[in-house]
């Protein structure tokens, strides 16, 4: 059970085929800390190679269907991953600056860059 000066962390994983892949018990993790504060604010698991290789040939299978894809549809997709950044720019901006240390304004730009 949690009390109150526990706190959560979140623990960022892989996305693979498509799908989150949860961490194997060997996986090992690092500390993504707020430069400003030093508080640890999540934790990162690190890809051994088996991981590494498993999204390499996951990138590899899938390669070939979107080469095919046309270009009409490519650029569908991309501008809809373009609108989907320029929604949630405030969202990614905050995340820059609580990983970054990066003032507001400038992870604002690196968002629009």
């Amino acid at each position: 059970m949690q009390t109150a000066t526990q706190t959560t962390t979140r623990t960022v994983t892989h996305w693979i085929n498509g799908e989150l892949t949860a961490p194997g018990s060997d996986s090992r993790y690092a500390d993504v800390t707020n430069p400003a504060s030093g508080r640890v604010t999540s934790r990162v698991a690190l890809a051994p190679t088996a991981t590494v290789d498993e999204a390499v040939t996951a990138a590899a299978t899938a390669f070939p269907s979107w080469r095919d894809t046309s270009i009409a549809r490519r650029t569908q997709v991309i501008f809809a991953f373009r609108e989907l950044l320029n929604a949630r720019k405030g969202e990614l901006a905050e995340i820059i600056t609580a990983e970054h240390g990066k003032v507001l304004d400038d992870a604002l730009g690196e968002v629009a860059r």
